[in-house]
């Protein structure tokens, strides 16, 4: 399963990040009186009894940006809440309930994830009186905390382990669902029709014709999938009507529910900006992708196919391990070969690796290519473990984080990459700092 996510939400000033740096027990996230400090998510691993997840804090709920970016703090906020597993709403003691308080509670009402109601500043136990006065607002366990007198952290983490979603695997004859995203008119409702061997949805040469996210289930070879066919995207000054608002907020919600997202583009159509920004929303949400050229039928034999690899390559550096797959959807050409390689990366991005093979491919990889230095020292990697799927997520404990400048990582990367079967799937891979009286040295052993 992936890393459980755990959010942070709250008006402004009621100690949000100074409560994130408090649970990450280290100084991430800028903490300022003034309002609006935060705009965008930050995010952590957290680590508690054997348990991780990962925390994120977010922008005060209901501020006007100084700098006219209250729209893109709000979508911060609005993805934070939508990938949540748990929530923590942060209130302040020592203000008391604020209508802010009651705005942030209202726009959780619907929402169902397990709330923890946090009464932050509750610096002296006599404070806590006050905090009851927050069960007005009718959501979330009721716990006081204070970030500056260190109190009651450990049963804030208690709270939080209670409720995050249980770790038992899914499956493995579980629904795959596979998300085709892109911009108008690349194909995806007939690619949709041609898997379903029917006609499941409109198809029209009028642009924006898909409106909503669509499932549709269909069997091959005995497997099951769900398609999800998405509303084509275009820019956001061009978006003329609702319908089309929420439409890019429909498609990256489907994006967010895939397994695998099958990022589609026009064969006789350059890459555009919206195609970037889809690319880029399937990256964060670290979605298997594959990328693919439709309608190859009208350029065969006029544009080598080596040709649109190295144009993609060039575009999405990043994500120069996503496979390439050139398809005729309305004719069904390479379609099964497609859903094959599409089967591959969902179980990729399942696969487990046991800590003793990690350790040593790891350790391989420091003999042949040592860290730089840091501080005239070299940094050291002790042991590794990968505490989650969907992506792959691993642990690097070491000495000291930030002295492994990211060309490094980037190197450990590709070694995992190259040697294990994440090969076509993104990779997490957290640096934490080794706790105190932990001697476990699987990895480095004492070359400094």
């Amino acid at each position: 399963m992936p890393v459980p996510q755990v959010a942070i939400v709250g008006r402004p000033n009621v100690g949000k990040s100074s409560l994130f740096n408090w649970l990450a027990r280290r100084r991430l996230a800028i903490v300022d009186n003034f309002e609006g400090v935060t705009r965008d998510r930050m995010t952590t691993l957290i680590e508690s009894e054997d348990c991780y997840f990962e925390l994120t804090d977010t922008g005060g709920m209901g501020v006007e940006d100084a700098d006219d970016l209250t729209a893109d703090v709000r979508r911060q906020i609005e993805l934070a809440i939508n990938s949540a597993d748990v929530i923590l709403l942060v209130v302040d003691v020592q203000t008391g309930l604020m209508p802010l308080d009651e705005m942030v509670a209202e726009r959780l009402r619907g929402v169902e994830k397990p709330v923890i109601l946090v009464a932050n500043k509750a610096d002296q136990p006599h404070q806590e009186i006050h905090a009851e006065e927050f069960h007005a607002l009718g959501r979330g366990r009721l716990i006081s905390v204070s970030t500056t007198q260190n109190r009651n952290r450990d049963e804030l983490l208690e709270l939080i382990r209670d409720r995050l979603p249980p770790s038992d695997e899914v499956a493995a004859d579980a629904t795959m669902k596979l998300t085709i995203v892109g911009r108008r008119n690349v194909g995806k409702s007939t690619f949709v029709n041609t898997l379903a061997e029917t006609e499941r949805m409109i198809v029209s040469e009028v642009p924006g014709t898909t409106r909503d996210s669509v499932d549709v289930h269909f069997e091959v070879d005995g497997q099951t999938f769900i398609a999800i066919d998405t509303p084509g995207l275009r820019k956001r000054k061009s978006q003329r009507t609702d319908l089309e608002f929420y439409g890019m907020h429909r498609a990256q919600r489907s994006i967010r529910r895939a397994d695998v997202v099958l990022m589609f583009f026009d064969a006789s159509e350059t890459i555009s900006k919206v195609d970037k920004q889809l690319v880029g929303y399937i990256m964060e949400n670290n979605k298997p992708c594959i990328f693919v050229i439709n309608k190859w039928d009208l350029l065969l034999g006029q544009v080598a196919t080596e040709r649109w690899v190295r144009y993609l390559r060039s575009n999405f550096p990043t994500l120069a391990y996503a496979p390439i797959a050139f398809i005729t959807g309305k004719e069904g050409k390479n379609v099964k070969a497609l859903l094959n390689h599409s089967t591959m990366l969902y179980k990729q991005a399942r696969e487990r690796v046991s800590t003793g093979v990690l350790n040593r491919l790891l350790r391989s990889a420091i003999e042949t290519h040592k860290p730089p230095l840091y501080q005239n020292r070299r940094p050291k990697l002790y042991y590794a473990t990968q505490v989650a799927t969907e992506p792959p997520t691993i642990v690097l404990m070491c000495n000291e984080p930030k002295a492994f400048a990211n060309d490094y990582r980037r190197y450990l990367l590709s070694v995992l990459r190259d040697h294990l079967k994440f090969g076509e799937v993104p990779i997490r891979l957290y640096l934490q700092r080794r706790a105190r009286g932990d001697e476990q040295d699987l990895i480095d052993r004492g070359s400094a």
